[in-house]
């Protein structure tokens, strides 16, 4: 049985990755991320946070700039200090006056079951060459 995470990881101001991020805990960016991100847990996007790929989450609010798709499994909450520009999955959402997105808004069921957050399933043994 996999056990919750309880971890808060934090991607801080001035702080620039390049790379896809999985993660089982909250992943919370004030910083850049080009790449994709995938967690089980709550992703939080700062004023200052940025994000260029896609993310995959059971919660997320957004008051920095996301520039692609973003899936969540539970909430979505859109600040009014923030943007997307992308393809937004959720099964609920809350958006402040003044955010802004550009793109498709899905709300279905079907389209949420296909966008379930799945890890790699991890091998204990070493590769075989």
């Amino acid at each position: 049985m996999e056990q919750e995470n309880n971890t808060i990881n934090l991607i801080g101001v001035g702080t620039d990755i390049k790379g896809d991020i999985q993660s089982t805990g909250d992943i919370r960016i004030d910083g850049t991320l080009k790449g994709n991100l995938k967690t089980k847990g709550k992703v939080v996007i700062g004023g200052t946070g940025m994000v260029k790929g896609e993310v995959y989450c059971k919660n997320s609010d957004v008051e920095g700039k996301i520039e692609g798709k973003i899936n969540v499994q539970e909430l979505l909450s859109l600040k009014s200090t923030s943007v997307i520009l992308g393809d937004i999955s959720a099964k609920r959402l809350a958006i402040e006056p003044g955010a802004r997105f550009t793109g498709n808004c899905n709300m279905s069921n079907e389209a949420l079951q296909a966008n379930v957050v799945q890890e790699e399933p991890v091998s204990k043994e070493p590769k075989k060459s």
